[in-house]
């Protein structure tokens, strides 16, 4: 657990580390502006915020850099505290004699996440703002973007919030039945609970719901190439990447264990993976990846299965399809692609029955830009446009979920005519699980653990 003392003023690189053009080092803290007047040779004192100021960095009479400083006075700045941030040449030997005398000055180097943690200490952002910081640093997709920064503007917050007003308004009457409860009054309209509590639990549910979605936006959508052997899946991987990522034999069972790449397609990142061809085989290696391509199949949003368009039967197919089904279930979105399509030569493609079937040539690239259009097709839903609330982080849907417990409790108490201190108790919990997304709720170990996977600097 890390020990923050938010009375210091604390430094630190905010630019990645290394040689570049320009570095930007940042002070914050109550004595920043002092301690800038010991390094820099004009006086910050009466500076206004929102104002930069060119001039020199000395060491005694020795010069270092020439800088430009931004100024900014507290609280409207990002920490909500005095601070400036410096801009230097780029030189790692500049970025180190600053920061050393900034150091040797007064200040402190700055622990991870510790100018987000002010942030959050002095009300410029919530919580799940201050996640959303390091998501959008982050992001490397306009998708992820997207989401990380209608987070970081507080739309997830201002649901949260609105979800614990509607219930702090029930509970408090809850509460006022306990400090009358020998006189046997209700306060709270128990079918007016339950459809509140209905109603929230409904918008809980909905936005842990969306976790699948929020997951695959930042993290990128994990599609599985499933098939029987020699069907090019390790060909097509190569196709889509534009890369000899995986070996390609005519030889069945080349592949054997999982192979993992990613790419990005209009914005959105796709996790592709090449598995073992699917058969029936005595080899013990073999069989481990096959399990294995099951196992990735069953995890993944999308699986493309590959037949040969060539020599597959309708009756092969569908065996295929139903043994996959049965292995990984109904819910993955299943695309069925026939490959091989300059083999065919006028013959009958076998398709039968099935619909919305691609035809491609992975060796040739025939058809890929189908193949990508279906993809997104699929994923049209991780749309962040408009006002949807889209959950991405693992703690929020955590916490989402112990809320719909408590929620689903009190509607069970409800239900069962229990006493209203029962109620509260469950009232209680549900809003201290919300609370805990935007930072209502806090301990010290929750900080430590969000705030120490941030990078120095944030």
């Amino acid at each position: 657990m890390l020990h923050y003392n938010t009375d210091d003023t604390i430094c630190a690189l905010s630019t990645p580390p290394g040689m570049g053009a320009l570095a930007i080092i940042r002070v914050s803290g109550g004595e920043s502006f002092k301690i800038m007047n010991k390094v820099f040779s004009k006086d910050l004192s009466s500076a206004q915020g929102n104002t930069i100021h060119f001039g020199r960095i000395t060491d005694g009479d020795e010069l270092i850099d020439e800088v430009l400083v931004s100024v900014f006075r507290a609280p409207r700045s990002f920490t909500g505290e005095e601070s400036v941030e410096l801009s230097c040449h780029g030189s790692e030997y500049i970025q180190s004699r600053i920061l050393q005398l900034l150091l040797s000055n007064g200040c402190r180097m700055a622990q991870p996440g510790e100018f987000s943690l002010r942030a959050f200490a002095n009300g410029k952002v919530d919580l799940s703002q201050a996640e959303a910081i390091a998501d959008l640093i982050a992001s490397s997709t306009s998708a992820a973007h997207k989401l990380a920064m209608n987070q970081m503007r507080g739309g997830f917050s201002k649901k949260i919030n609105a979800l614990r007003e509607k219930l702090i308004n029930f509970a408090s009457l809850i509460e006022l039945e306990l400090d009358f409860s020998e006189e046997d009054v209700e306060f709270a309209n128990r079918d007016e609970l339950t459809a509140l509590v209905s109603g929230i639990d409904t918008m809980v549910t909905g936005l842990m719901d969306s976790f699948a979605t929020g997951n695959a936006i930042k993290n990128g959508v994990p599609v599985a190439i499933l098939g029987a052997p020699n069907m090019g899946k390790s060909t097509l991987l190569n196709a889509l990447l534009e890369d000899e990522r995986a070996i390609v034999s005519h030889i069945p069972g080349t592949t054997r264990d999982t192979i993992e790449d990613e790419m990005i397609i209009d914005g959105v990142r796709f996790r592709f993976t090449d598995t073992a061809g699917i058969r029936e085989t005595t080899d013990e290696i073999e069989t481990i990846g096959i399990s294995r391509a099951f196992e990735k199949a069953g995890k993944s949003a999308v699986v493309i299965y590959l037949f040969d368009a060539a020599t597959s039967t309708t009756s092969e197919i569908a065996d295929e399809l139903e043994n996959l089904r049965q292995k990984v279930g109904l819910e993955v979105n299943i695309i069925l692609v026939g490959n091989k399509i300059d083999k065919v030569e006028g013959k009958t493609v076998a398709s039968g029955k099935f619909e919305n079937v691609l035809y491609i040539s992975a060796k040739q690239g025939t058809g890929l830009t189908e193949l990508k259009t279906r993809l997104l097709a699929i994923t049209k839903t991780l749309s962040t446009e408009g006002n949807d609330i889209v959950v991405s982080n693992i703690r929020h849907f955590e916490a989402l979920s112990k809320a719909h417990e408590a929620l689903t409790s009190v509607l069970a108490g409800i239900d069962s005519d229990i006493t209203s201190d029962f109620l509260a108790m469950d009232i209680r919990r549900g809003l201290f699980h919300l609370g805990e997304i935007t930072g209502e709720i806090t301990t010290e170990d929750l900080l430590g653990n969000i705030f120490s996977k941030f990078c120095i600097g944030k």
